[in-house]
């Protein structure tokens, strides 16, 4: 079936239907558009409801329970199900949306294009009939002068009073009007047979092609449709998979769910390492009243003096209302003794944790400044290597810092544990690249040969770090010597007074904690910065 021959009249109508099919496009870009404007707000609806039950939480609120893991597992995955929600907004305004308007802009120039070239052809056609009609119309006019003239002629002719003259004017009026009708005549004919040519042309040529290019062009709109269509399912389609994959971590989550463990982190996360309270005794008021020897006793136990059990005593006393009461809020303290012993034991070593995390971060920080201040003394134009000498210091002032509150937590642990290990045992986390046996570092931790620079005194250290050094009554054996790099005022218990340029005796390595034992020409000993003396070991001892 064709436009061009079966609907060669019908030009109007065709105008009509494909402007509809136009129109029609664009009504189904519009239901594209409100549709990935739902899929928008959908998916960013999702995600602030992600946000609003996945607050942001602490390091001491994370949760453990595998009832909360699940949950936020859910909602990592409804977010993940959110921005397929998304993707799939994307794709339709890009694939889709965009195609189709694009598509229509094309379509509305063709079709201008196609009805301009009709318009063009049946206004060509018109002008045709006109001409036509007008040599139509001045053929008949010239006929009609034409038989007049020749009923002029023809009386004039028949009368007698005539004269001659006026019979040949007659005569020559006659075949003028003859002539020219005969010219309107050929005139008229050939219009007509242009007319008929033109009209032929119009209605087997000329119209046929341009409605078979609006046939054409509607074919092409009707199939991008179907091709639109099928477009906006796959764009669903493409994301089914990964919809798949969040729906069945969903599932896992669920099937995660573990009440016995959740029931054992309650345990452990409560439990106060307390033991039960005992029995309270029964407290016989009535010793004092004299009874006859009918009288029964009431078989109780009787402690000695008719006092109570102390031990009962104090577990009461301990223990008194807080099984069914409302257990009192002690202080919080620094050593974390207002805790049971379990709950203190766990968040000791978890701060121990954390310090020692601290620490290595501090390390590997010192040790990037040295190396780079290295680089500077080597390359001047690089950078100013004093520049770097602040931050230095500081590093090597937090490291002090760091191991002190590490020794203080770890003698707290022992404490809780039982466990009183030696000095090196309970620092393993000390540096140990802290001793430098042939360099010269300064306080600052940098090599320098400049004596005259400010002398500064290392941290604070626990006052009863050192005393269970000096309890043996043999002295060590010196295994080295060193010399004082700065002056050190040994302010602390346990350490040991020295002035720059002094030499002492090495009795004891530096084992990890940035401490070497020493001894004076007196006698005396007592522990110094590591990082203030330059030491100098015996060869049999090196290897020891």
């Amino acid at each position: 079936m064709s436009w061009g021959t079966d609907l060669w009249d019908q030009f109007e109508n065709l105008d009509k239907h494909t402007q509809w099919g136009i129109d029609f496009l664009e009504r189904y870009a519009k239901f594209v558009k409100e549709r990935l404007e739902i899929e928008q707000a959908y998916a960013k609806q999702l995600r602030s409801l992600v946000k609003k039950y996945c607050p942001k939480r602490s390091k001491d609120d994370e949760p453990r329970f595998t009832s909360c893991l699940s949950f936020y597992s859910i909602l990592n995955e409804l977010n993940d199900y959110a921005g397929q929600r998304e993707v799939v907004a994307e794709e339709m305004g890009h694939k889709v949306y965009g195609e189709l308007m694009r598509y229509s802009q094309d379509l509305k120039a063709e079709r201008k294009h196609h009805l301009q070239e009709g318009r063009k052809a049946q206004q060509y056609l018109d002008q045709c009939w006109k001409h036509m009609d007008n040599s139509k119309k001045k053929f008949e006019r010239e006929c009609k002068e034409a038989e007049k003239s020749q009923l002029i002629y023809e009386r004039l002719d028949n009368d007698i009073n005539a004269t001659k003259s006026e019979v040949e004017k007659a005569k020559s009026q006659l075949y003028l009007r003859q002539h020219m009708a005969e010219e309107s005549k050929n005139e008229y004919a050939a219009q007509l047979q242009n007319f008929n040519s033109e009209q032929w042309k119009h209605f087997n040529a000329a119209i046929p092609q341009i409605f078979k290019n609006l046939q054409d062009m509607d074919e092409r709109r009707t199939v991008k449709l179907g091709e639109m269509y099928r477009s906006f399912a796959e764009v669903e389609r493409r994301v089914i998979p990964i919809v798949s994959k969040c729906l069945e971590g969903m599932v896992t989550a669920a099937k995660n769910v573990d009440e016995r463990r959740d029931s054992g982190i309650v345990v452990e996360s409560f439990k106060s390492g307390f033991e039960p309270p005992g029995d309270f005794p029964f407290e016989d008021f009535s010793q004092n009243i004299q009874r006859t020897g009918s009288d029964g006793t009431i078989g109780t136990p009787k402690t000695e003096g008719g006092k109570p059990d102390p031990k009962h005593t104090v577990g009461r006393a301990k223990n008194k209302l807080w099984l069914f009461g409302k257990k009192p809020k002690a202080p919080t303290l620094e050593d974390l003794s207002h805790l049971p012993p379990e709950q203190r034991r766990k968040k000791l070593q978890q701060r121990i944790d954390e310090l020692n995390k601290e620490l290595q971060k501090e390390m590997d920080q010192r040790d990037a400044l040295n190396k780079m201040k290295d680089v500077y003394e080597k390359n001047p134009q690089m950078g100013d290597p004093g520049s770097l000498q602040p931050k230095i210091s500081e590093t090597i002032c937090n490291m002090e810092k760091l191991r002190s509150e590490i020794h203080k937590n770890e003698s707290w642990l022992a404490e809780v544990e039982g466990k009183h290990g030696s000095r090196s045992e309970r620092r393993p986390s000390a540096d140990v690249n802290h001793h430098a046996p042939h360099g010269r570092e300064s306080p600052e931790g940098s090599y320098t040969d400049d004596h005259s620079q400010e002398h500064r005194s290392p941290p604070q250290p626990d006052p009863h770090e050192f005393d269970d050094e000096f309890d043996d009554d043999d002295p060590l054996p010196a295994i080295g010597h060193c010399k004082a790099l700065y002056s050190f005022d040994g302010s602390n218990e346990g350490t040991l007074v020295m002035n720059e340029n002094e030499v002492l005796y090495v009795i004891e390595e530096d084992k990890g904690d940035g401490w070497t034992r020493v001894r004076k020409q007196g006698g005396e000993e007592g522990y110094v910065p590591t990082s203030y003396v330059e030491i100098t070991l015996e060869k049999n001892s090196k290897g020891s």
